[in-house]
């Protein structure tokens, strides 16, 4: 190339040192360094547009995205270790007062949160990764539709890249458009353009009815997480419910991703708090890269050193970075019961194959490990010890803690700990105990999963 094109292969080596040195510019950890290195010098060409494409990920580089910024409060030091440290990091402080409902399967959840729209007075605002028109997206569509005739204000926001077949081929929401809901899709596949980076997506569910009552978890709006009626295909999944004034805070989330989306800003919302309509005292925890810091994964791995008696994880996904690893085997020292729960097989070949070596090396210290073997598990959910219930969007993963827009609900109340733990429990009920030993041939394939976790 440098013989016959020596110009190009000038033009070459420029980029390649403007990616080099864009990469050391953001003090990027070990690892991840590591493992676009040996991208970017294995496949030279494709290595250089992989990163340009997907390698970065804070708010930087995208101006036009409000970056959430939550005013700090001054802390009690008599509330939980976790809600001051995030506080600290400017995430808003919990709120008392708030409901917490639990749906653990696909037709409870299904008939929530129809219900709920159904019955909406002003307002109908749903965000979600994944918008399938199958017979379920079908369902919502016309109720959506019907809902924004008779004058109620509805807004879907959808992943474009979650539901990359409907933002190729859009013509299925031309129904609800001419019916007058607001339909918008979130960073657009637009790679070279200002203000887009196909790498980070909306992967948090907020539905949102009436600006008091919002449904948030695992579930997307398909027939693979809801329906009137249990099917094998259907995944395993957790949706969860709140009222109360916890509910402002999931508002204030999407109304700053819709007015990035559509660049046009939503009606502010009532002034003043929500009435309480229970006793669970809720944080509402956003992370992405509209959060000037990583304060969720800081708050994590500080939960993690201070547990005293349990650390159980429900996540489909395990690609945890070496910090919390040692955190993870540093509590199982302590004598800190570690669990995992997860899938014995999800739904990505190389997210179960980079994880395998993780898993093992947990057993290795002495931790659980509990396989969920009858369908995919996507349930996402941590408890702490006895004061510390995290539920909501984020899977156990690099992408989840470091890249995409999540969100989630922290629990510190005794009985929204118990609604969990209860769930929990009921869960390690239909799983075993264990992982099967591997040949030394598939020891070697895990081990080298590692190189490529970083950029899953």
């Amino acid at each position: 190339m440098a013989q016959f094109f020596p110009l190009f292969y000038l033009i070459w080596q420029l980029i390649l040192l403007l990616v080099l040195l864009d990469m050391t510019h953001r003090r990027r950890s070990g690892a991840s360094m590591i493992a676009w290195f040996l991208v970017i010098f294995s496949l030279p060409y494709l290595g250089v547009l992989l990163y340009v494409l997907i390698g970065r990920r804070k708010i930087a580089e995208t101006p036009a995205k409000a970056v959430l910024k939550p005013t700090a409060t001054d802390v009690s030091p008599t509330v939980n270790p976790v809600e001051s440290l995030l506080c600290r990091n400017a995430i808003a402080p919990a709120t008392e007062g708030n409901r917490f409902l639990l749906m653990g399967n696909g037709e409870e959840a299904f008939e929530n949160v129809r219900g709920a729209i159904a019955n909406a007075q002003h307002s109908i605002y749903l965000a979600t990764y994944i918008f399938q028109m199958d017979r379920i997206g079908k369902s919502l569509a016309e109720l959506l539709a019907a809902k924004a005739r008779s004058g109620i204000d509805v807004r879907l926001l959808i992943d474009a890249f979650g539901s990359l077949p409907l933002y190729l081929w859009s013509k299925p929401l031309t129904s609800l458009k001419d019916a007058g809901v607001k339909i918008e899709f979130f960073m657009p596949l637009r790679p070279f353009l200002r203000n887009t980076h196909i790498n980070l997506r909306l992967h948090r569910k907020i539905y949102l009815i009436d600006d008091s009552t919002l449904f948030s978890g695992g579930m997307n709006l398909s027939r693979d997480y809801f329906g009137t009626r249990d099917t094998p295909s259907r995944w395993s999944d957790l949706l969860f419910r709140i009222d109360g004034p916890a509910v402002r805070h999931y508002r204030d989330v999407f109304v700053s991703d819709w007015n990035f989306s559509s660049q046009q800003q939503m009606p502010k919302a009532q002034a003043g708090i929500l009435p309480a309509k229970g006793a669970e005292r809720i944080q509402v925890v956003p992370s992405g890269p509209d959060i000037p810091t990583d304060a969720l994964y800081d708050a994590l791995l500080d939960a993690i050193h201070n547990a005293h008696v349990r650390i159980w994880i429900v996540t489909p996904y395990f690609i945890p970075d070496e910090a919390i690893m040692n955190a993870l085997r540093i509590a199982h020292v302590k004598g800190v019961d570690v669990r995992l729960i997860t899938p014995q097989k999800s739904d990505r070949f190389l997210f179960d194959a980079a994880r395998s070596s993780y898993m093992r090396e947990i057993e290795e210290w002495g931790g659980n490990i509990s396989l969920y073997p009858q369908k995919m598990l996507h349930a996402k959910a941590i408890l702490i010890d006895s004061n510390c219930a995290i539920v909501g969007t984020l899977n156990f993963d690099l992408r989840s803690l470091f890249l995409n827009y999540e969100i989630v609900s922290i629990g510190y109340s005794a009985t929204m700990v118990e609604t969990v733990e209860r769930w929990m429990e009921a869960l390690l009920g239909q799983t075993t105990d264990g992982m099967a030993a591997a040949g030394r041939l598939r020891t070697v394939a895990e081990n080298l999963g590692r190189i490529i976790a970083p950029q899953l």
